[in-house]
């Protein structure tokens, strides 16, 4: 069988948690094992992921947001750096042409598939983490209809899944969550997401319809208004002031419909059977890192621990 043994973790955390390692012999079980991290986005999942594969340092992490698989558009798509994942393997971050145009749901289900059998079978651990919960959902279900959009109807969702699943939804109260999230994107304009999209944007796909990398929020807002003031500079222009607050804006609202739009497909797959796993990490999102540790870490480390055990 496939034991899991700990070892004393170097002093980082606060409390006392533990570095597991593995050793492997002669095992087999019917489904493999996949860890997903859920919830809205800016909630603390990529986070969650390093620090789960840091403790568990088999583990390898499988993106699961529909923005994030292209490559590209870092800042706007709010892909983790590599500085900050410390090592851990990622899959499917950035692997994505854009100019393939859009990376349906069967996609990931086909590619997610081949990568969870790839990392299952060095008997390491996969970490599937991402808000685009329609990719979570064709990935993991035992029979999946491309043709149609379970999200976009009241019909029922399966519970039978394809492997064996230990679910950590990542939840914040959404009035704390979506004052995050605002400052968040001016953070990221901090960081240079302007100068990012100015790259990116092309008036001739501005004006069709949007598909792959061209759907992530901030695109579509800042398309219009670099379709009249790309290369302008801001001096006084209280026109060109007033559209980029209103870009701005837009694209803050946005993300904030998005994130009620990713907690309300997450609250459907619970009401289906699905088992997950809700830690609040409201207090969290605001306090230090001993909180983070406290109340959304160790909780998790817990639950992952119980689930290898069985």
């Amino acid at each position: 069988m496939r034991l899991w043994i700990l070892q004393p973790q170097p002093q980082r955390y606060h409390y006392p948690i533990k570095r597991w390692t593995r050793m492997d012999a002669a095992f087999h079980r019917r489904k493999d094992k996949v860890v997903v991290i859920m919830g809205a986005t800016g909630s603390g999942k990529s986070r969650l992921s390093i620090d789960l594969a840091t403790l568990f340092p088999f583990s390898e992490i499988i993106n699961s947001d529909k923005m994030q698989v292209y490559r590209g558009l870092d800042i706007t798509t709010n892909k983790i750096p590599h500085s900050h994942r410390r090592g851990v393997p990622h899959h499917l971050l950035g692997d994505v042409d854009p100019s393939h145009g859009d990376f349906s749901p069967a996609d990931f289900r086909c590619r997610g598939a081949d990568t969870i059998a790839d990392i299952s079978a060095r008997g390491n651990l996969p970490l599937l983490v991402g808000g685009s919960n329609s990719f979570v959902h064709a990935l993991l279900v035992q029979n999946f209809d491309p043709r149609f959009n379970v999200f976009h109807s009241q019909a029922l969702i399966s519970s039978h899944l394809r492997y064996n699943c230990c679910f950590l939804w990542v939840d914040i109260a959404f009035p704390v969550l979506s004052q995050y999230l605002r400052q968040r994107v001016d953070q990221m304009l901090d960081s240079g997401m302007l100068d990012e999209l100015a790259q990116f944007f092309d008036p001739d796909a501005a004006s069709r319809t949007r598909f792959g990398l061209r759907k992530a929020i901030g695109v579509p807002e800042f398309d219009r208004f670099f379709n009249k003031y790309l290369g302008s500079h801001a001096g006084s222009d209280p026109l060109r002031e007033h559209a980029y607050r209103e870009a701005v804006r837009a694209i803050k609202d946005n993300t904030c419909q998005l994130a009620q739009r990713q907690i309300g497909k997450i609250e459907r797959l619970r009401r289906a059977g699905w088992d997950l796993r809700r830690i609040d990490a409201t207090e969290a999102l605001t306090s230090g890192s001993h909180v983070w540790e406290r109340q959304v870490l160790e909780p998790s480390v817990k639950i992952v621990k119980r689930f290898l055990m069985e």
